[in-house]
Protein backbone atom coordinates (compact mmCIF):
# COMPACT_ATOMS: atom_id res chain seq x y z
CA UNK A 1 0.00 0.00 0.00
CA UNK A 2 1.12 3.45 -0.82
CA UNK A 3 2.20 5.76 2.24
CA UNK A 4 0.03 8.63 2.25
CA UNK A 5 2.45 12.25 2.10
CA UNK A 6 2.61 15.01 4.57
CA UNK A 7 3.95 18.17 2.52
CA UNK A 8 3.89 21.23 4.64
CA UNK A 9 3.77 24.43 2.39
CA UNK A 10 5.82 27.09 2.29
CA UNK A 11 4.38 30.31 0.49
CA UNK A 12 6.69 32.93 -0.35
CA UNK A 13 6.17 36.42 -0.54
CA UNK A 14 9.55 38.75 -0.64
CA UNK A 15 11.65 36.17 0.74
CA UNK A 16 9.50 35.63 3.13
CA UNK A 17 6.92 32.65 4.63
CA UNK A 18 3.47 33.75 4.81
CA UNK A 19 0.06 32.71 5.43
CA UNK A 20 -3.23 33.99 5.36
CA UNK A 21 -6.97 33.24 5.55
CA UNK A 22 -8.93 32.77 2.45
CA UNK A 23 -5.90 33.91 0.60
CA UNK A 24 -5.98 37.08 1.69
CA UNK A 25 -4.82 38.99 5.62
CA UNK A 26 -1.36 37.94 4.84
CA UNK A 27 1.00 37.79 7.97
CA UNK A 28 4.49 36.91 8.58
CA UNK A 29 5.36 33.23 9.49
CA UNK A 30 9.31 32.89 9.23
CA UNK A 31 12.06 32.42 6.92
CA UNK A 32 11.55 29.96 4.42
CA UNK A 33 15.12 28.41 4.57
CA UNK A 34 14.98 27.15 7.83
CA UNK A 35 11.33 26.23 7.87
CA UNK A 36 12.27 23.89 5.39
CA UNK A 37 14.95 22.47 6.62
CA UNK A 38 13.39 21.95 10.33
CA UNK A 39 10.39 19.95 7.83
CA UNK A 40 12.56 17.96 6.31
CA UNK A 41 14.81 17.18 9.82
CA UNK A 42 11.35 16.20 10.95
CA UNK A 43 10.17 13.64 8.84
CA UNK A 44 8.25 15.49 6.23
CA UNK A 45 7.80 13.64 3.00
CA UNK A 46 7.90 17.02 0.85
CA UNK A 47 8.06 20.48 0.74
CA UNK A 48 6.04 22.48 -1.40
CA UNK A 49 7.36 25.93 -2.33
CA UNK A 50 4.75 28.68 -3.76
CA UNK A 51 5.72 32.18 -4.98
CA UNK A 52 2.55 33.52 -4.53
CA UNK A 53 3.01 36.87 -5.88
CA UNK A 54 4.94 35.61 -8.82
CA UNK A 55 2.17 35.69 -10.91
CA UNK A 56 0.13 38.64 -10.22
CA UNK A 57 2.87 40.44 -9.63
CA UNK A 58 4.48 39.47 -13.79
CA UNK A 59 8.00 38.10 -12.40
CA UNK A 60 9.81 34.76 -12.26
CA UNK A 61 10.24 32.70 -9.35
CA UNK A 62 13.27 33.43 -7.30
CA UNK A 63 15.52 30.80 -8.37
CA UNK A 64 18.11 31.92 -5.96
CA UNK A 65 15.82 31.40 -2.85
CA UNK A 66 15.02 27.69 -4.44
CA UNK A 67 18.70 27.24 -4.17
CA UNK A 68 19.01 28.31 -1.20
CA UNK A 69 16.11 26.27 0.37
CA UNK A 70 17.41 22.87 -1.75
CA UNK A 71 20.51 22.88 0.24
CA UNK A 72 19.12 22.37 3.46
CA UNK A 73 16.43 19.58 2.47
CA UNK A 74 17.28 16.14 1.53
CA UNK A 75 13.43 15.55 0.56
CA UNK A 76 11.30 15.86 -2.49
CA UNK A 77 10.71 19.66 -3.36
CA UNK A 78 7.79 21.72 -5.44
CA UNK A 79 8.37 24.99 -6.55
CA UNK A 80 5.86 27.20 -8.00
CA UNK A 81 4.77 30.79 -8.68
CA UNK A 82 5.16 32.63 -11.99
CA UNK A 83 5.94 29.61 -14.29
CA UNK A 84 4.62 30.42 -17.55
CA UNK A 85 6.93 28.78 -19.73
CA UNK A 86 9.27 25.60 -20.61
CA UNK A 87 12.23 28.50 -20.19
CA UNK A 88 10.94 29.04 -16.84
CA UNK A 89 11.38 25.49 -15.56
CA UNK A 90 15.28 25.17 -16.13
CA UNK A 91 16.88 27.70 -13.71
CA UNK A 92 14.32 26.08 -11.09
CA UNK A 93 15.62 22.36 -12.03
CA UNK A 94 18.96 23.69 -11.79
CA UNK A 95 18.27 25.44 -8.34
CA UNK A 96 17.10 21.73 -7.48
CA UNK A 97 13.41 21.81 -7.47
CA UNK A 98 12.24 18.37 -8.55
CA UNK A 99 8.77 19.18 -9.56
CA UNK A 100 7.34 22.59 -10.44
CA UNK A 101 3.39 23.56 -9.88
CA UNK A 102 1.69 25.57 -12.39
CA UNK A 103 -1.44 27.19 -11.93
CA UNK A 104 -2.86 30.70 -13.77
CA UNK A 105 -0.47 29.98 -16.57
CA UNK A 106 -2.12 26.45 -17.36
CA UNK A 107 -5.78 27.66 -17.03
CA UNK A 108 -4.68 30.76 -19.58
CA UNK A 109 -2.66 28.00 -21.72
CA UNK A 110 -3.87 24.48 -21.25
CA UNK A 111 -0.97 23.60 -23.40
CA UNK A 112 1.58 24.30 -21.05
CA UNK A 113 1.14 21.22 -19.34
CA UNK A 114 1.76 18.75 -22.85
CA UNK A 115 4.87 20.96 -23.04
CA UNK A 116 6.22 20.57 -20.05
CA UNK A 117 5.71 17.27 -19.63
CA UNK A 118 7.41 16.40 -23.23
CA UNK A 119 10.31 18.00 -22.07
CA UNK A 120 10.65 17.00 -18.70
CA UNK A 121 7.82 14.03 -18.00
CA UNK A 122 4.65 13.88 -16.27
CA UNK A 123 6.30 13.27 -12.74
CA UNK A 124 7.83 16.92 -12.76
CA UNK A 125 4.53 18.53 -13.66
CA UNK A 126 2.12 19.29 -10.75
CA UNK A 127 -0.96 21.20 -11.64
CA UNK A 128 -2.37 23.18 -8.85
CA UNK A 129 -5.87 23.97 -8.39
CA UNK A 130 -7.57 26.68 -6.63
CA UNK A 131 -11.32 26.62 -6.47
CA UNK A 132 -14.34 27.98 -4.97
CA UNK A 133 -17.75 26.49 -4.59
CA UNK A 134 -20.18 29.52 -6.19
CA UNK A 135 -24.17 28.21 -6.64
CA UNK A 136 -23.22 24.51 -6.09
CA UNK A 137 -20.21 24.26 -8.17
CA UNK A 138 -16.42 24.22 -7.91
CA UNK A 139 -15.01 27.27 -10.06
CA UNK A 140 -11.38 27.39 -10.94
CA UNK A 141 -9.74 30.39 -9.45
CA UNK A 142 -5.95 31.70 -11.14
CA UNK A 143 -3.99 34.81 -10.11
CA UNK A 144 -4.06 34.15 -6.54
CA UNK A 145 -7.40 32.87 -5.91
CA UNK A 146 -8.56 36.57 -7.12
CA UNK A 147 -9.33 35.67 -10.57
CA UNK A 148 -12.73 33.25 -11.16
CA UNK A 149 -12.66 31.63 -14.60
CA UNK A 150 -15.01 29.71 -16.93
CA UNK A 151 -13.35 26.38 -15.82
CA UNK A 152 -15.13 23.54 -13.61
CA UNK A 153 -12.96 21.99 -11.12
CA UNK A 154 -13.73 18.37 -11.56
CA UNK A 155 -13.62 18.66 -15.80
CA UNK A 156 -10.63 21.10 -15.11
CA UNK A 157 -8.71 18.10 -13.44
CA UNK A 158 -9.55 15.64 -15.83
CA UNK A 159 -8.25 17.37 -18.40
CA UNK A 160 -5.02 17.70 -16.74
CA UNK A 161 -4.83 14.25 -16.48
CA UNK A 162 -5.31 13.90 -20.20
CA UNK A 163 -2.77 16.63 -20.91
CA UNK A 164 -0.50 14.31 -18.47
CA UNK A 165 0.35 15.84 -14.90
CA UNK A 166 1.29 13.88 -12.87
CA UNK A 167 -0.20 14.91 -9.72
CA UNK A 168 -3.58 17.57 -9.23
CA UNK A 169 -2.97 20.07 -6.18
CA UNK A 170 -6.72 20.85 -4.97
CA UNK A 171 -7.08 24.26 -2.93
CA UNK A 172 -10.29 24.86 -1.82
CA UNK A 173 -10.27 28.41 -1.23
CA UNK A 174 -13.35 28.38 1.13
CA UNK A 175 -10.92 26.52 3.11
CA UNK A 176 -7.80 27.58 3.06
CA UNK A 177 -7.15 29.57 6.42
CA UNK A 178 -9.88 29.00 8.21
CA UNK A 179 -8.45 25.65 10.04
CA UNK A 180 -11.51 24.07 10.13
CA UNK A 181 -10.90 20.68 7.75
CA UNK A 182 -10.16 20.10 4.23
CA UNK A 183 -12.98 19.79 1.42
CA UNK A 184 -13.30 16.43 1.86
CA UNK A 185 -16.57 16.01 -0.85
CA UNK A 186 -14.45 17.27 -3.44
CA UNK A 187 -11.63 15.74 -2.53
CA UNK A 188 -13.53 12.27 -2.63
CA UNK A 189 -14.96 13.08 -5.84
CA UNK A 190 -11.36 13.87 -7.52
CA UNK A 191 -10.09 10.69 -6.19
CA UNK A 192 -13.14 8.90 -7.94
CA UNK A 193 -12.62 10.52 -11.43
CA UNK A 194 -8.65 10.42 -11.35
CA UNK A 195 -5.94 7.68 -11.59
CA UNK A 196 -3.41 10.38 -10.48
CA UNK A 197 -2.25 11.44 -6.81
CA UNK A 198 -4.71 14.01 -5.43
CA UNK A 199 -3.25 16.13 -2.91
CA UNK A 200 -5.67 18.13 -0.31
CA UNK A 201 -4.63 21.43 0.62
CA UNK A 202 -6.35 24.62 2.45
CA UNK A 203 -8.17 24.28 6.17
CA UNK A 204 -6.27 21.86 8.43
CA UNK A 205 -6.46 22.84 11.96
CA UNK A 206 -6.44 19.78 13.83
CA UNK A 207 -4.92 16.15 13.32
CA UNK A 208 -8.55 14.72 13.06
CA UNK A 209 -8.58 16.82 9.67
CA UNK A 210 -5.59 14.78 8.03
CA UNK A 211 -7.12 11.72 9.13
CA UNK A 212 -10.65 12.85 7.10
CA UNK A 213 -8.61 13.80 3.98
CA UNK A 214 -6.96 10.44 4.15
CA UNK A 215 -10.24 8.18 4.84
CA UNK A 216 -13.38 10.93 3.44
CA UNK A 217 -11.33 12.82 1.08
CA UNK A 218 -9.55 9.71 -0.09
CA UNK A 219 -6.05 11.91 -0.68
CA UNK A 220 -2.97 10.78 -1.84
CA UNK A 221 -1.00 13.64 0.16
CA UNK A 222 -2.02 16.64 2.64
CA UNK A 223 -0.78 19.64 2.48
CA UNK A 224 -0.90 22.41 5.71
CA UNK A 225 0.96 25.49 6.06
CA UNK A 226 -0.02 27.72 9.24
CA UNK A 227 -0.58 24.72 11.50
CA UNK A 228 2.96 23.76 11.47
CA UNK A 229 5.07 27.04 10.81
CA UNK A 230 3.71 28.23 14.04
CA UNK A 231 4.40 25.39 15.88
CA UNK A 232 0.84 24.05 16.49
CA UNK A 233 1.55 20.67 15.09
CA UNK A 234 4.73 18.99 14.52
CA UNK A 235 5.30 16.34 11.33
CA UNK A 236 6.34 13.34 13.85
CA UNK A 237 3.09 13.59 16.08
CA UNK A 238 0.93 14.12 13.32
CA UNK A 239 2.19 11.14 11.29
CA UNK A 240 2.38 9.28 15.07
CA UNK A 241 -1.30 9.85 15.40
CA UNK A 242 -2.29 8.87 11.82
CA UNK A 243 -0.25 5.68 12.87
CA UNK A 244 -2.94 4.63 15.31
CA UNK A 245 -5.37 4.69 13.02
CA UNK A 246 -4.13 2.43 10.60
CA UNK A 247 -3.09 4.97 7.70
CA UNK A 248 0.48 4.31 5.74
CA UNK A 249 2.64 6.50 6.71
CA UNK A 250 6.51 7.12 6.09
CA UNK A 251 8.25 7.35 9.51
Amino acid sequence: MLTKRIIPCLDIKDGRTVKGVNFVNIRDAGDPVELGASYASQGADELVFLDIAATTENRKTFATLVREIARHVNIPFTVGGGISSVADVAPLLEAGADKVSINSAAVRNPQLIDELVKAFGSQFVVLAIDARKLINQWIVHTHGGSKPTDKKLFSWAREGQERGAGEILFTSMDHDGTRQGFATDPLAKLNELLQIPVIASGGAGTKEHFLHAFTLGKADAALAASLFHFGELSVPDLKSYLKNYNIPVRT
